[in-house]
Formats: C-alpha cells, structure tokens, sequence
C-alpha cells in the first residue's frame, strides 16, 4: 500500500505501509546498519518514529482515500515505553482510541521479528488542514514522473 502523502523523512526510513482502515494503521521495516545504535539494535528514535507515524496513520484512517484521508495531523504529544530491543523486521501497530473534530487520541506497538512488543505508545493528535501562520498544506503524494527523476 502506498503512504497517502509524501513524508520525505519516513521515505528515507524505508518504512512500508501495510493498512490503514477503520481506526487502524500497520506499518513495517527491515532494520539496516543505518537504523542501529552502538549495541547494534533498532535505535529508540526509529522505533519512536514507526509509533509515531503508525498512530498518526490509525488517526487519518477514517478518511477517503480519494481525499488523501483528509485533513493531515501533528503530534501533540507522545509517551514511549522500551520493553526490549527491536531487531529484524519491525512491525509497528497503530490504533485511534477517540477523536473530536480537532483531536486523536491513539496507542501504537511495535513487535521485533520474533513477534514480541519491543515498546509501546500513546499519543495526542490533532487535526490540521493546514499549518498556522504558513499557509502550507498537506503535501500531496509525488507522482510515478516525478519520483523517476
């Protein structure tokens, strides 16, 4: 499945988007020498940010695909546990626990390769349609021409 809009930082990543539907995202990535700390496991900031974008996705889930899922969101705030080292293959699961018109509130897991929870997270989003002050929306997904160059 392609990522509704373009996120050049979770592109450079190589995170995969598995789902996204009904209030839930899974996303997955395959751990290179690039995303490993000095212990050579998954660094906390790639497990953060697989949470991160996982929930944003859950978040987004309820919108028409036509419509890029409609209105992007920004993270608000976000907890992270570390239960244990992320190796392999990571699979990220992202869940809406409650949204009002301008806020999700959403869960996230990430399971190693051997299915077990590395870490989890809450976290606090809300819904834009733009960013304040900047007049910048969302940025639509790159086309096939333009990715080519």
């Amino acid at each position: 499945m392609t990522f509704p809009v373009s996120i050049p930082f979770v592109e450079q990543l190589g995170f995969e988007l598995l789902s996204m539907a009904g209030g839930e995202a899974e996303l997955a990535v395959d751990l290179t020498d690039a995303h490993l700390n000095s212990w050579s496991v998954a660094h906390g900031g790639v497990l953060m940010t697989l949470l991160d974008v996982a929930m944003a996705h859950a978040a987004r889930s309820f919108g028409k695909a036509e419509d890029n899922f409609g209105p992007g969101v920004v993270t608000i705030e976000m907890k992270t546990s570390f239960m244990r080292p992320g190796e392999g293959r990571l699979r990220a699961v992202g869940k809406l626990l409650h949204r009002s018109t301008t806020l999700a509130f959403c869960e996230g897991s990430v399971f190693g390769d051997d299915g077990k929870l590395c870490a989890h997270a809450t976290a606090t989003f809300k819904y834009l349609k733009a960013l304040p002050g900047r007049g910048r929306e969302i940025r639509p997904l790159r086309s096939a021409e333009v990715r080519a160059d």
